[in-house]
C-alpha cells in the first residue's frame, strides 16, 4: 500500500498533564511503610552513639531496646522505626524481637506512658506468703495513675518471700506499706534514692568449714577484686594461660570429681570441655546466669557474695576449651548483679592476671524459657528467644554458628575448688551413696530459707531439719518440689528419698536446678501444680503447638473442683512427646504427680 495514502489527521489526547504526570513519579519514589521521624532519630543515636563504620551489629539489638526501655520506661513503635533505619534491619524484625520479651512494653502513637512499674512476684513461694493479697491491695492503695501494679513470674527471690520490684529495685518481703514508700521515694527522687531501701542479704548455709577457707566469710558484702586476688584468687588462671599447669590434668580433674551441669541438665563438666575442645576453632562460651526456674535463687546469691571465684572458673573453662570470646547472658530481675559484676569486669581488665578473652554481658529481657541452651543463644544473637531442633547441637554448632561451651553460673564456681583441692575433695562429700556438693535453694513452708550447701544425696527430712531449722511454726510437712516448677511434686511420705540426679526419676521427678519448695498441711498440692502451669502457659515461646496449647488448656482444666484425668492425661503425653524444648516436655509433671500421690485432692 502506498504510504500517501494514509491519514495522518489524528487527534492527540493527553491523558494526563505535566504537573499530573510529575504527581505519579513523586508518589512512585516515595519509600513504604512507616517512615523515620528526624527527632526519633536524633533521640535513638544519642543513646547508641555514634555508628560504627561497619554498622550496628545485629546481634545487640536487645541490648539497645534495653538502652530505649531504660530511657523511656518503655519502647515507643517510633523509636522502633528510628531503630530498625539506624541499625539497617527490617522494622518487623525489630517488632518480633521487642514484642517477645516480657519486660519490653510497646507503646502505640501518643499512648500514655507508665512511669512506674511495680512488679509483685506471684510465683508458688511468693503466693504461699500472701502475693495474691498484696496485688489486690497496692492498686488502690498507690492511687496514682502513672504507677501501674503487675503481677510476674518469679523474679529469683523465693527466700524473701513475698517479694516484688519497684522499677528495678527490689523489695524483700515485701508489704503494701513498704511497697508504698518506695514508690513514693521512686517518684519524688526519679529513682536515686532507692538505694537506700533495705536489703536481704544473702542466706547461705555452708556444709562444712573448710570449703570456705578461700571465701572471706567474715567480710561483710561481696568479696571484691583485690581481696579475692589477696587471698590467691586468679593463680589457677595464670598458671593455665602461661603453660605452668596442664591443660589435661585439669580436665581430669574434672572428670574425676563427678562435677554436672547444676542448671538442671546435669551433663558432666569434664567431659563438655573434652566434647567443645575437640570441635574446629574458633570456639565461642556462653555462661548461663538466667535463673528463671520458679523457686531458684542459688546463682544469684554466690553472685552477690564472691563473682571472681566464677570469673575465675569461667577463665579456666575458657583456657582450657581454647574460646576466643565469652557472653554471659543474665537475668534481667537481676539489675543490682549486673551493677556489681559488671563493675568487677572492669577491675579485671582494668589490671588483668593473664591475657582475656573477649567478654560480654548480655542481659536478659524476662523470658524463662531463655534459661534452655539454644534459646538463650538465639537471644544473645538478638534474636526472639526460642528453642532451636537439635542436632546440630551447640557444642557443634552453636553462638553465631561456631562450636560454643554453655555453662550454668554454679558449675563454673566450682572448678577453683575442684582444681586446687583436688577432685576428690568434691567427691567425698554425699549421702546415701551419692557424691558431690549440692546447693539448694529452699523457700516456702520452713523456719529458715535460703541457699543451703549440703551433701549431694541428702533427704528432704535431712535438708529441712539440719539445715532449714525444722518446719515453720505451725506448719507440718506435707508434700515438696524437688526441683522447682519442672520437677514434679512429691508428699510427705518421700521425705527420705535421696535428693539428686536420677534418683527421683523413678517416683515421677527430677533435681533439675535444686530449688526446694515446701508444702505444710494448710496448702493444697493441687493449687501449687495449677501455679506451675500457669507459669509455663504464660512462659511458653509459642514456637510449637503441642506447649503453646497445651500448657494453657491444661492449666484451664485444673481449675474445676474435680479434674478431667482422661483428657489431662491426653494433653500431658503430647506435650512430652512433642514438644520441641525441655518447657513443653517437663510441664506434665507436677499434674502426674497430683494424679498420683494427692489424688484425694481431685476426685
Amino acid at each position: 500500500m502506498n504510504p500517501s495514502s494514509y491519514n495522518f489527521d489524528t487527534q492527540v489526547v493527553a491523558v494526563a498533564t505535566v504537573d499530573q504526570l510529575r504527581e505519579r513519579i513523586r508518589r512512585k519514589s516515595r519509600l513504604k511503610g512507616r517512615q523515620a521521624d528526624e527527632i526519633s532519630l536524633e533521640e535513638v543515636r544519642a543513646l547508641l552513639g555514634p555508628r560504627p563504620p561497619e554498622g550496628h551489629r545485629r546481634d545487640l539489638l536487645i541490648e539497645h531496646l534495653h538502652q530505649l526501655n531504660d530511657a523511656y520506661r518503655c519502647l515507643h513503635e517510633r523509636h522502633l522505626v528510628a531503630l530498625a533505619k539506624e541499625m539497617n534491619i527490617p522494622m518487623t524484625e525489630v517488632y518480633e524481637v521487642a514484642t517477645f520479651y516480657h519486660h519490653f512494653e510497646v507503646v502505640r502513637g501518643d499512648a500514655a506512658t507508665p512511669g512506674l512499674t511495680v512488679r509483685v512476684c506471684d510465683g508458688l513461694a511468693c503466693e504461699m506468703a500472701g502475693a495474691q493479697d498484696l496485688l489486690a491491695r497496692l492498686p488502690a492503695l498507690l492511687g496514682r495513675q502513672d504507677v501501674r501494679v503487675v503481677a510476674a513470674p518469679c523474679i529469683g527471690r523465693c527466700e524473701q518471700a513475698p517479694a516484688a520490684l519497684v522499677h528495678q529495685t527490689p523489695l524483700p518481703q515485701a508489704t503494701a506499706e513498704t511497697v508504698q514508700a518506695a514508690v513514693q521515694t521512686a517518684v519524688q527522687a526519679s529513682n536515686k534514692a532507692l538505694a537506700h531501701v533495705p536489703r536481704a542479704q544473702p542466706a547461705i548455709n555452708f556444709v562444712a568449714s573448710d570449703w570456705a577457707e578461700n571465701s572471706l566469710p567474715e567480710l561483710q558484702g561481696h568479696v571484691d577484686y583485690v581481696s579475692y586476688r589477696a587471698h590467691g584468687g586468679y593463680a589457677l588462671a595464670a598458671a593455665l594461660a602461661s603453660g605452668r599447669a596442664d591443660v589435661e590434668r585439669i580436665i581430669q580433674a574434672m572428670e574425676g570429681s563427678g562435677l554436672r551441669g547444676l542448671g538442671g541438665a546435669g551433663f558432666p563438666a569434664g567431659r563438655k570441655w573434652r566434647i567443645v575442645r575437640e570441635q574446629a576453632a574458633p570456639r565461642l562460651m556462653a555462661v548461663n546466669i538466667d535463673e528463671g526456674e520458679p523457686g531458684t535463687f542459688k546463682d544469684r546469691s554466690y553472685l552477690e557474695r564472691d563473682p571472681h571465684r566464677f570469673l575465675e572458673g569461667m577463665l579456666m573453662a575458657a583456657q582450657v576449651v581454647d574460646c576466643e570470646a565469652v557472653y554471659i547472658y543474665l537475668r534481667d530481675e537481676y539489675h543490682d548483679c549486673r551493677a556489681l559484676l559488671q563493675a568487677e569486669l572492669d577491675k579485671l581488665r582494668a589490671d588483668p592476671p593473664c591475657p582475656l578473652p573477649l567478654i560480654e554481658l548480655r542481659r536478659g529481657a524476662g523470658a524463662y524459657i531463655c534459661g534452655e541452651e539454644s534459646a538463650m543463644i538465639e537471644s544473645i544473637e538478638g534474636k526472639r528467644g526460642e528453642p532451636r531442633m537439635r542436632p546440630p547441637y551447640i557444642a557443634q554448632v552453636g553462638l553465631f554458628g561456631r562450636p560454643t561451651l554453655e555453662h550454668n553460673f554454679e558449675t563454673l564456681y566450682w572448678v577453683r575448688d575442684i582444681v586446687e583441692k583436688g577432685p576428690q575433695w568434691f567427691s567425698s562429700f554425699g549421702r546415701n551413696g551419692r557424691k558431690g556438693l549440692r546447693s539448694f535453694s529452699v523457700s516456702g513452708r520452713v523456719k529458715h530459707p535460703g541457699v543451703k550447701l549440703a551433701p549431694a544425696g541428702i533427704t528432704l527430712q535431712e535438708l529441712v531439719d539440719e539445715y532449714c531449722g525444722g518446719m515453720a511454726e505451725g506448719h507440718q510437712l506435707y508434700a515438696y518440689l524437688p526441683g522447682g516448677a519442672s520437677g514434679g511434686i512429691f508428699p510427705a511420705s518421700h521425705a527420705n528419698v535421696p535428693l539428686d540426679f536420677d534418683t527421683l526419676q523413678p517416683h515421677g521427678g527430677f533435681i533439675g536446678s535444686a530449688a526446694v519448695i515446701v508444702l505444710g498441711q494448710h496448702d493444697k498440692a493441687r493449687d501449687a501444680a495449677l501455679n506451675m502451669m500457669r507459669f509455663f502457659a504464660h512462659e511458653s515461646c509459642g514456637q510449637c503447638t503441642p506447649c503453646r496449647v497445651g500448657t494453657a488448656k491444661a492449666a484451664k482444666l485444673m481449675e474445676a473442683p474435680r479434674w478431667d484425668n482422661a483428657t489431662l492425661e491426653d494433653l500431658s503425653q503430647v506435650m512430652t512427646d512433642a514438644s520441641i524444648c525441655g518447657l513443653g516436655q517437663a510441664a506434665p509433671n507436677p499434674v502426674r504427680c497430683v494424679q498420683k500421690y494427692f489424688s484425694h485432692e481431685v476426685a
